[in-house]
């Protein structure tokens, strides 16, 4: 009773990193219109949208990636990496002016910001400062807080503004935890979410070099509050890893799951294979 006691005097949410800003963009090809438009016509859309896209695929930190989607979701999804939102924005507007997108219906679009939570970090830096006595949102626990936040930041950097992994496959989805009359993961002290996320963390452990994982936070800029975005060699290593984490109690029990969106990569370069009807490769 005095450890649970103490577990509800630890302040509720844990601390995060933020890195890049992510939109990923849905769309679907208008095939008739596209079928109905000149080989002319079609040649100098694909020329202008494929230069745009080049360039905005350069390697790099802010870089946008091109997939050609699965089902009836969509046809094509871009994913753009930024440092600001701002930038994003200009992206968006980018691909807005293009005169490809007369042939295209957007479907639905994420906005997300890279997000690394910090649960062991934060349970250890709070009991910490708890035992000696410091109290939350004091001018000593504020500064403690911005220097571990800033050391976790330096360590993290490579992960905090990845290059948008060059796998074949992508399986993007939203996620929400659950707020339920019976069960609320906001409502479970930290220190019990710490519990399941290390355990969330081994099973996502067990996969490296198997899958990328890319983790983004929306609270606030998106109907869902986590993008998850997983890239691999082998599709077969979603379905394997989303079925492992189902039967993990972070997801069995607090785990809500938006559509999956899954796609090919492919470089912009190869876009008038797309639009040709014939599945693109990953390579120039």
């Amino acid at each position: 009773m005095a450890e649970e006691s103490a577990d509800k005097e630890l302040p509720a949410a844990p601390l995060t990193l933020e890195g890049s800003y992510i939109l990923h963009q849905m769309f679907r090809v208008r095939w008739t219109s596209w079928r109905a438009s000149t080989p002319v016509e079609q040649r100098a859309v694909i020329e202008e949208a494929a230069s745009l896209l080049e360039e905005m695929g350069r390697p790099g930190e802010e870089q946008s990636a091109l997939f050609s989607l699965l089902g009836h979701k969509g046809d094509l999804m871009l994913v753009h990496f930024r440092r600001a939102i701002d930038e994003l924005n200009r992206a968006e507007l980018q691909i807005a002016n293009l005169k490809l997108t007369e042939f295209l219906e957007q479907t639905t679009s994420y906005l997300s910001v890279v997000e690394l939570g910090l649960y062991e970090v934060s349970v250890r830096l709070y009991n910490s400062l708890r035992q000696k006595g410091i109290e939350p949102d004091t001018p000593e626990w504020k500064e403690a807080v911005e220097n571990e936040i800033l050391r976790q930041q330096k360590a993290a950097a490579a992960r905090l503004w990845p290059e948008i992994p060059k796998k074949r496959y992508v399986s993007f989805y939203p996620m929400t935890k659950l707020r339920g009359e019976a069960k609320n993961w906001y409502q479970a002290p930290i220190t019990e979410r710490q519990m399941m996320m290390r355990g969330h963390g081994v099973i996502g452990r067990k996969y490296a070099g198997q899958v990328i994982q890319i983790i983004s936070g929306s609270i606030g800029f998106d109907d869902w509050e986590w993008g998850v975005d997983l890239f691999a060699d082998d599709p077969l290593v979603f379905k394997k890893l989303v079925t492992e984490m189902r039967f993990d109690e972070a997801s069995a029990v607090y785990g809500q799951f938006g559509a999956f969106y899954v796609g090919l990569r492919f470089p912009a370069a190869k876009l008038g294979t797309l639009l040709e009807g014939k599945t693109p490769p990953l390579e120039d």
